[in-house]
């Protein structure tokens, strides 16, 4: 425990350099244009990236702690439990260590996100470099605003992702999910179909996959995208006119068919 409060302590301090240089970047963005000195655009950007992946490497040692943490917690619990059988043991001391297993999991599960979190912030980064290089005029604080936000909403999440996809590309996106789950990418409509025709929706160059986005391979699916900076909607369930049910729409958002 000691040395789990000693790599709290540290992975701490680097989320609040993190942060710092985050908010620097921020005001930079506002003041900047990507016109300006070249230095000027890609420093603050390169020490948020190296102050995150800082943070990941420490979220790593920190879980790595942790998993240590609830294997001895299993082994004590599995101790006890033969303890109790015999009446050697109150039940109550037992339900105390079986809460602190499951606040051992949730803390280890929380520290899983941040490192998912942290790799889905340096791409972000990476990919607003890219824009402000490739448009050469435009205020990097537009394209960090336009490019580098999930939004999220009870019914729907929306990465407006910077690269142009279209179902070309599906080739890829399936290689990885059958590599990771060892089963084809459930599409249910590749391009335009009588549902959106239905529906009124420009859907040519999308696809839609039946995945709830809560799901562990809806989640897998839409990590995936925003690493690759692909555009995404994703579906909790129906929405009258927009959606039939739990899906994610890759690509752009269709638009209404004139």
């Amino acid at each position: 425990m000691r040395q789990i409060a000693k790599t709290f302590r540290r992975t701490r301090w680097i989320l609040a350099t993190a942060l710092f240089i985050g908010l620097f970047y921020g005001l930079a963005n506002g003041q900047v244009s990507a016109s300006g000195p070249a230095n000027e655009i890609t420093s603050a950007p390169a020490k948020l990236v190296e102050a995150t992946n800082q943070y990941k490497a420490s979220s790593k040692e920190l879980f790595a702690a942790q998993e240590r943490e609830i294997g001895k917690a299993e082994a004590k619990l599995q101790e006890l439990r033969q303890l109790v059988a015999e009446g050697l043991v109150a039940r109550a001391e037992l339900e105390t260590e079986e809460q602190n297993l499951v606040a051992l999991r949730a803390q280890s599960q929380a520290t899983q996100k941040q490192i998912a979190d942290s790799d889905m912030r340096v791409a972000q980064i990476k990919a607003e470099q890219e824009l402000a290089k490739k448009q050469g005029t435009a205020p990097v604080k537009l394209i960090a605003k336009q490019y580098g936000a999930l939004s999220i909403t009870s019914m729907m999440l929306r990465y407006n992702g910077p690269v142009s996809w279209s179902p070309g590309s599906l080739n890829t996106i399936q290689n990885f999910f059958s590599s990771k789950f060892g089963h084809s990418l459930p599409t249910s409509a590749v391009g335009q179909s009588v549902t959106h025709n239905r529906l009124g929706y420009d859907h040519r160059n999308a696809v839609d996959v039946a995945l709830h986005p809560d799901s562990t391979e809806g989640r897998a699916l839409i990590n995936y995208l925003q690493l690759q900076g692909i555009p995404f909607l994703a579906f909790r369930g129906a929405i009258p006119g927009v959606a039939t049910g739990p899906h994610i729409h890759i690509g752009s958002p269709s638009h209404r068919l004139s």
